[in-house]
């Protein structure tokens, strides 16, 4: 059965923050293991058929954006869905908030989510923005970055919803980093069934012996070899 708000939150303070912050500072990604439950992540999954609550489709190979196809949710979002969202935020907005001391940007995060989506809906970025993902066979998603508008949150959520192993092979998540004057840097993530992966959007901040520096991150997934892989993304902002 899906959880409710209160333990959602219970559940998200469990989590050792303090080392996923290390994390994102050192690697620009951490894992959050066991997110969804497995029932959790069937039932989520399931919602791709059902057209009316999402408010578009994007089929990747249309775009050049790689193979595969994913929905934007409608607001308002499934239950689960808007839990996850606004209760890790102000988890991450300190994150958030550090990072861009650190790089030298005066743009402060407000502590509650409806407050940023207040900024971001005032800023004409309106759109819901967490998405599923449905990929079969031979599919993949070009690395990319996700960003919609003026107003950007740079923490974003992944969730694999489908168990590594028995629904699909390969299909692994892929995380790369261009510092300046050097080659990119990539790192596969790896993670099982309701696992979540918080990983920056699109620069984080990097400590050199000149102080802090900006790297900038893209995402995608590997080729999938065998199966249908689904993942659940919620991103914090909306989009234009």
């Amino acid at each position: 059965m899906p959880l409710e708000a209160s333990e959602t939150r219970d559940q998200l303070t469990r989590v050792h923050w303090t080392a996923v912050a290390a994390e994102l500072d050192s690697r620009g990604c951490a894992v959050l293991p066991g997110l969804l439950a497995p029932v959790e992540c069937q039932a989520l999954a399931a919602l791709y058929p059902e057209d009316n609550r999402f408010r578009s489709r994007v089929v990747m190979s249309r775009h050049g954006f790689g193979r595969g196809e994913y929905k934007y949710f409608d607001y308002p979002l499934p239950a689960r869905i808007q839990e996850l969202r606004s209760a890790l935020y102000p988890r991450l907005a300190p994150i958030a908030n550090e990072w861009n001391r650190r790089l030298g940007n005066r743009v402060a995060y407000p502590a509650d989510l409806d407050m940023f989506l207040e900024q971001c809906h005032a800023a004409g970025q309106t759109r819901p923005t967490p998405l599923l993902l449905q990929y079969g066979p031979e599919d993949y998603n070009c690395l990319h970055q996700d960003v919609y508008g003026e107003r950007v949150f740079p923490l974003q959520l992944t969730v694999l919803l489908s168990q590594p192993g028995r629904d699909f092979s390969g299909g692994e998540f892929v995380l790369t980093e261009q510092r300046p004057r050097s080659q990119a840097r990539a790192e596969v993530v790896p993670l099982a069934q309701g696992d979540g992966v918080v990983f920056a959007v699109q620069h984080r901040p990097a400590s050199g012996t000149r102080g802090d520096y900006r790297v900038s991150l893209r995402h995608g997934v590997s080729r999938v070899r065998r199966g249908r892989r689904h993942t659940l993304g919620i991103l914090f902002h909306d989009a234009a």
